[in-house]
């Protein structure tokens, strides 16, 4: 059973939905010049084709969205600051007040609707000037950056938001360095020891985000937030397991650096063996020690590892990559469907380090189709949807039985917006269906999806209707 104060809600990052890149004195992010997602080539700036300048409209629009949201009963609301909408060069000494008063107003608006909201400080929108001047967080400057940026932001709003996260899917850094880390050098030409010094400046920063906001209000909540993948070995012999410890190992060790304060054995023992020199100064040490107060993470998938290099074929379906696992179907992207390994990572985590769990970010990509119902409205049929969701959060409620302690759960996508991976609009995970279309046609209108409706029964009921899915209700 889902306790009481369970927090029902969605989440959305400001590069993937509010648009107005240019608008109100906003600086470039990374992601103005990556307009074919993640493994797509770079452009020098912004480009006709990059569907994430303007989104789905969410700044000019954000009212009306969150009305929605409303009535599907959202007890929180997680979003993200644009760094470059406060800093637009992300060095500047004063902050530009038309970027502050916008999410001012966002926030009031979201507490006129009972909703908290869920901030995300850096996700994935690292200013650009930042990224071609200094490498992004290669250098140390950066933690002067951040440091004058999360203070501006939590005094203005020490009133307003009490929950935050400090960087989105932090361990991404690892596999996307430019869109993750803003490091502008290649992620060919980066030695592990650079990659692994721009690892240690982000957790130095996180912790001093920590550090300063239980500073300015005690009552804030602060959070990592982890890209979770579950790791299975692909056979039971031995070797396999163990290339399944260490392929965890590689992202656990941003959740034990943020929970305990200190980096693991296992990460030392890898660092040494792979002659990774890092400058960890004493004050260091000192400011990783500020922890977090509860552990958030996103989950879309799981993958398998083996010693065998003849079997070690990696999907390309996820950001982490990972051998397919032969027992699961795959969704239209390749993102391989586990419910029952959100279970496993929510025990996992739990059982390791006894924090509040936060589920931020979970749902399906996939293309929906808009049809016309006999009494004239317009919506999306999406069994698919309900499907996965439904198949998911019955593994939340199992792990709550299971006795951890979980806060809350934001779908990703809440409303349709531009795919970070791919940059696409068509891949959709939202209840609510956005008119607007990759090659940038469409009306913007807002649509409400058949899950639109289940999502407001969930809730509404605290997950009891999970219980009401007939056998062959909905299949994926």
């Amino acid at each position: 059973m889902f306790p009481e104060n369970f927090l029902w809600g969605g989440a959305v990052a400001a590069n993937q939905c509010e648009g107005a890149y240019n608008e109100d004195g906003k600086g470039l992010s990374v992601q103005d010049v990556l307009p074919h997602g993640i493994k797509g080539a770079r452009a020098e700036g912004p480009t006709p084709d990059n569907m994430k300048l303007v989104g789905i409209d969410f700044y000019h629009r954000y009212r009306e969205d969150l009305a929605l949201f409303a009535e599907m009963g959202f007890k929180v609301f997680r979003t993200s600051i644009a760094w470059s909408r406060i800093f637009p060069n992300g060095d500047e000494e004063v902050p530009n007040e038309a970027g502050l008063q916008f999410y001012d107003d966002l926030f009031d608006e979201c507490h006129n609707y009972g909703m908290e909201p869920l901030v995300t400080i850096s996700h994935y929108e690292t200013p650009l000037h930042l990224a071609r001047q200094y490498n992004g967080w290669l250098s140390r400057k950066m933690i002067g950056f951040y440091e004058r940026y999360v203070r501006t932001i939590f005094d203005r709003y020490k009133d307003k938001v009490k929950y935050w996260l400090t960087f989105n899917e932090i361990n991404s850094i690892l596999n996307s360095p430019f869109m993750s880390g803003a490091i502008d050098t290649p992620k060919e030409k980066l030695t592990e020891t650079q990659l692994y010094q721009a690892v240690h400046h982000e957790l130095v920063a996180s912790a001093l985000a920590t550090k300063i906001g239980h500073e300015i209000n005690p009552d804030f909540q602060i959070g990592c937030m982890i890209l979770s993948m579950p790791v299975y070995p692909l056979s039971p012999d031995p070797c396999d397991v163990i290339a399944a410890m260490e392929e965890e190992h590689r992202h656990s060790l941003f959740a034990d650096v943020h929970v305990r304060g200190v980096y693991p054995g296992y990460a030392k023992r890898y660092f040494q063996e792979h002659g990774i020199s890092l400058e960890i100064t004493e004050e260091d040490r000192e400011i990783l020690k500020n922890t977090v107060d509860f552990i958030s993470f996103s989950y879309y998938v799981s993958a398998c590892a083996t010693a065998d290099a003849s079997k070690n074929i990696r999907g390309e379906g996820n950001l982490l990559g990972g051998v397919l696992n032969p027992t699961l179907k795959a969704s239209e992207w390749g993102w391989q469907i586990d419910p029952q390994g959100l279970r496993i990572v929510l025990n996992q985590f739990w059982d390791k380090y006894q924090k509040p769990l936060f589920i931020v970010e979970n749902g399906l990509g996939a293309v929906d189709v808009l049809v016309e119902e006999q009494d004239g409205t317009v919506t999306v049929e999406d069994d698919y949807r309900i499907a996965y969701l439904h198949d998911h959060l019955l593994q939340v409620e199992e792990a709550i039985e299971d006795g951890v302690e979980v806060m809350g759960y934001t779908s990703w996508g809440c409303i349709d917006l531009v795919s970070a991976s791919t940059a696409e609009l068509k891949k959709r995970y939202g209840f609510i269906y956005v008119d607007r279309n990759d090659d940038g046609s469409g009306s913007m209108e807002r649509y409400r999806k058949k899950s639109f409706y289940w999502y407001k029964d969930v809730i509404a009921s605290n997950g009891n209707s999970l219980k009401d899915r007939g056998e062959n209700d909905w299949v994926i």
